[in-house]
């Protein structure tokens, strides 16, 4: 059984697009999803340096727009997707990749509503100093108590002794100084502020609205969501948790343990992958992974989906 998965941000580096323009038809999507978006997506995908694609507003759309671009060239034909996929989802925005290719919202939809998202959270972030770090090692059952009591929210718990913590700068100082037991190091993200949690309230608000518009329709194949690690069947639904899952946790720990209890047995990581198959790897023993890095990793891709789909 195979399940495809989208990365979050953090994902970008500059450049990564360029080889993906000689491709049939992805030139002019991304020239629709850029007017969609107001944004010019293949510059930053192509000649944009480190420091502005790790905006906020930017990065968001252009993971978006990879992660369609990516999985259109590794299908010959879109609708064999939903035949050949078991399960599908993402990490933070790349949710939004995971409910497009799923049906849910067209594309140019979801990369106009992720622009809405960046922006918003870009402008949450404003507010006050805040960022996140990812812990390493370390029991969960230590690890959130201890987050809780410096006043951390433990935004994103990925699995495979992996916890991303989120808060203020000053907390995200004292958890360097007063690590969790077993916790082995703490690494400062490069991120605009503290996502996944009350600090991004005010974006909630914002893409509630923008999403008011929208008419979603219900998944064409499983689709697996961040706030518990269940399979969501209704699009309404799916939209209300892309909505809200801004301001909560990201559960991937749980999205992998369902992904194994459907019976996963390859997961393909759409562009810019690496991230979540590096988790998988360890999470998933067993489960044959690939991360979509470039279209020199599309025959591998082929081959893996011609075995599992």
């Amino acid at each position: 059984m195979l399940v495809l998965v989208a990365p979050g941000q953090g994902a970008q580096t500059p450049g990564f697009l360029s080889a993906w323009l000689d491709f049939p038809g992805v030139r002019g999507a991304l020239e629709a999803w850029s007017d969609a978006a107001g944004l010019d997506l293949i510059r930053y995908g192509t000649e944009a340096d480190a420091d502005e694609i790790r905006d906020t507003a930017v990065a968001q759309p252009l993971l978006v727009a990879a992660g369609l671009a990516s999985t259109y060239t590794l299908f010959d034909d879109p609708a064999e997707l939903p035949r050949k996929v078991g399960a599908i989802a993402g990490h933070s925005v790349g949710e939004f990749t995971a409910a497009s290719l799923a049906g849910v919202l067209p594309h140019e939809e979801a990369v106009r509503l992720v622009r809405t998202r960046g922006l918003a959270m870009a402008e949450a972030a404003a507010v006050t100093e805040t960022g996140m770090a990812a812990l390493l090692g370390g029991d969960p059952e230590v690890t959130v108590p201890h987050l809780e009591k410096l006043g951390l929210t433990p935004a994103n718990i990925n699995g495979a002794g992996q916890i991303v913590a989120a808060g203020t700068k000053e907390q995200l100082a004292a958890l360097e100084a007063d690590k969790p037991e077993g916790v082995r190091k703490v690494v400062a993200l490069k991120v605009a502020g503290a996502f996944h949690t009350h600090h991004m309230a005010p974006a909630v608000d914002t893409l509630a609205k923008a999403a008011e518009a929208l008419t979603p329709g219900d998944p064409q194949v499983t689709y697996v969501s961040n706030k518990d690690g269940r399979s969501v069947a209704a699009g309404t639904e799916v939209l209300d948790r892309l909505v809200g899952q801004v301001a909560n946790p990201v559960r991937w720990d749980r999205c992998m343990e369902t992904f194994k209890e459907l019976g996963v047995t390859a997961l393909i990581e759409v562009c810019p992958g690496g991230t979540l198959t590096g988790l998988a790897k360890r999470a998933l023993p067993g489960v044959k992974t690939l991360a979509l890095k470039s279209p020199a990793d599309l025959d591998a891709a082929r081959e893996l989906i011609a075995e599992h789909a």
